[in-house]
């Protein structure tokens, strides 16, 4: 408990001595802001100094600094212009644009700026409030359970600043739904003695809903500080994160639950440092009790080395010290937000798991960005060199390549991506120490022993207009059975499973994609069109193939749906 207090008394003395400036909360992820920010740094042909891309969510602040520096000479299409626009009303406290304003606000008081439906903006207060609504539904072949799915949000999204000093945001929304019967088959399905509470991809604790659906609650929330300013800012909250600049994360994903952090952010130069402290769920086994914590540590350098390329290191570190009452305790140690982990790990006698890896970006030609990830869990360059199969020689790779303006053809983005992670990767002694949170992996959506391959085309003919076609085609090694965790059962795929079985009887011969060969087939189209600021309609077909060598594992969806959102990102159950 002391130590708790001391963490704590970190946090507080921070922001009681320190000298707080003007702060910007942050953009929502999986927007269409990511792909816009991408896509203008490589046609600039420049790497803006204050956004480095491998840190997500973007600084709405420093997002507009990006827009508003790009050259003027640039050549944009209609498209492009309505993108930057949109970009600017969106976050319009910071970029004071006149075409923000609505020509005929509601009742006099509401959508006044065309983003927000109530806003205040007075000295020393900033104010934007949103509904969040999201309807959908669709149906179609391969759905056991039911032949429809459906989707059903309302929520309320809020964000300002308080004396210029104090950043806040906060999201909520209730939800109803059923899925495709590829999606429940995820729920739950990766704890090993199988997980007394639903959990829907994406989210956290759900509850069953009339017949195969669930119905959970969206909540995030934080706020932000500047510690030093222009230099180190800080933010505490509830949310998610994300490093890399693929379309996966072999490193730190938003495809689980959020969790509880604490972020510094230090810029200074080309340098981008941060730091992540945070607390997670170590399982949901059980219900009716308190979930048992574990605690992670995540520290990134990211460097801009002249104006197109971008280099980063990344080390991270899951730990738990499971007591009687099953809440374990923060280790003081991990704290140090500059020390190197695995120095600490081992002092600690190596009981804890620590990732090491490194990202890249090289943006060429106006046109091509090419980037990738590299993580070691352990490694041992004697056996890699012998080529023995060790089971603990457990790393992941991803290699990408994005393409803009593809072809000559405006508005044109392709973007080629594979995932490759060995068996056992993220698996660990036990869920104190393995690299999951709350059921869920931290990385990619299958853990680990797979190859992956995507192919994403993205086509903007009209400013409103979205036009977006995927492909995803995996080969992973499953296991004969979920919840049993024997030597013969437990092909290094389910990330959740303890590899102390394995670690003596399978030591060598392991491979890629061993165990039940399973192969993926995901194909999707979707359009998108943007009726007024933040308010899209959907229409979205999708293709699933999944073949095992169990029969019983077959599956083929083929649906289609149709949906309204607003002020909320679509969701993409695409695994």
């Amino acid at each position: 408990m002391t130590v708790r207090i001391t963490f704590l008394s970190v946090f507080f003395c921070i922001l009681i001595h320190a000298s707080l400036h003007a702060q910007s909360t942050y953009i929502p992820l999986n927007t269409g802001a990511y792909q816009f920010v991408d896509r203008y740094e490589v046609l600039s042909g420049r790497i803006d100094p204050a956004i480095h891309s491998s840190l997500k969510p973007y600084n709405r602040a420093q997002t507009i600094q990006f827009i508003d520096s790009l050259p003027a000479g640039m050549a944009i299409s209609k498209a492009d212009s309505f993108n930057i626009s949109y970009l600017k009303n969106d976050s319009w406290e910071w970029s004071n644009v006149a075409s923000a304003d609505s020509k005929k606000p509601f009742l006099k008081f509401f959508y006044q700026k065309q983003a927000d439906a109530y806003s205040v903006n007075v000295k020393d207060f900033d104010l934007h409030v949103n509904p969040v609504i999201y309807l959908m539904g669709g149906s179609g072949a391969g759905n056991t359970q039911r032949n429809y799915t459906f989707l059903n949000t309302r929520g309320i999204e809020i964000r300002g600043r308080i004396a210029n000093r104090v950043g806040f945001y906060t999201f909520f929304a209730d939800n109803q739904g059923a899925f495709p019967d590829y999606v429940n088959d995820k729920v739950g399905y990766y704890t090993p003695t199988g997980s007394a509470i639903p959990v829907v991809p994406f989210e956290s604790f759900a509850k069953t809903f009339k017949t195969n659906g669930y119905d959970f609650i969206t909540g995030r929330g934080y706020i932000t500080f500047e510690l030093v300013k222009k230099y180190i800012d800080l933010q505490f909250g509830y949310d998610k994160n994300f490093i890399g600049n693929g379309y996966r994360s072999l490193i730190l994903s938003d495809i689980g639950a959020p969790y509880t952090f604490l972020k510094l952010n230090t810029r200074i130069w080309k340098l981008h440092y941060q730091n992540i402290f945070a607390q997670m769920n170590a399982t949901t086994d059980n219900a009716n009790v308190l979930y048992p914590k574990k605690y992670t540590a995540f520290h990134h350098l990211s460097l801009n080395v002249g104006k197109n390329f971008n280099i980063g290191v990344f080390e991270s570190i899951v730990f738990g010290r499971s007591d009687s009452t099953k809440q374990g305790t923060f280790d003081i140690s991990y704290l140090n937000p500059v020390i190197f982990y695995r120095s600490i790990e081992q002092a600690n006698g190596s009981s804890d798991n620590s990732l090491l890896g490194m990202d890249f970006k090289y943006n060429f030609m106006h046109h091509f960005s090419f980037y990738g990830q590299y993580v070691i869990d352990e490694l041992k360059f004697q056996e890699v060199k012998n080529h023995t199969g060790w089971w603990g020689n457990k790393q992941a790779l991803q290699l990408g390549l994005k393409y803009f303006n593809a072809l000559g053809i405006k508005n044109l983005d392709l973007q080629a991506e594979t995932n490759i992670v060995r068996p056992f990767m993220y698996q660990h002694a036990s869920d104190y120490t393995s690299y999951t949170h709350y059921d869920q992996p931290l990385a990619h959506p299958m853990g680990a022993n797979f190859v992956e391959v995507l192919g994403i085309a993205r086509y903007q003919p009209l400013p409103r207009l979205m036009l977006q076609g995927k492909v995803f085609y995996t080969v992973w090694g499953d296991d004969s059975t979920t919840t049993s965790n024997t030597v013969t059962n437990n092909n290094g795929g389910n990330i959740f499973k303890s590899y102390t079985p394995i670690a003596d009887a399978n030591t060598y011969n392991n491979k890629l994609a061993q165990g039940i060969k399973t192969n993926i087939l995901f194909l999707s189209l979707q359009a998108s069109y943007q009726l007024r600021h933040n308010l899209f309609v959907d229409l979205t077909y999708i293709y699933r193939q999944q073949t095992s060598e169990l029969a019983s594992r077959n599956r083929t969806t083929n649906y289609i749906s149709c949906g309204v959102r607003l002020n909320i990102q679509p969701r993409n159950y695409e695994f």
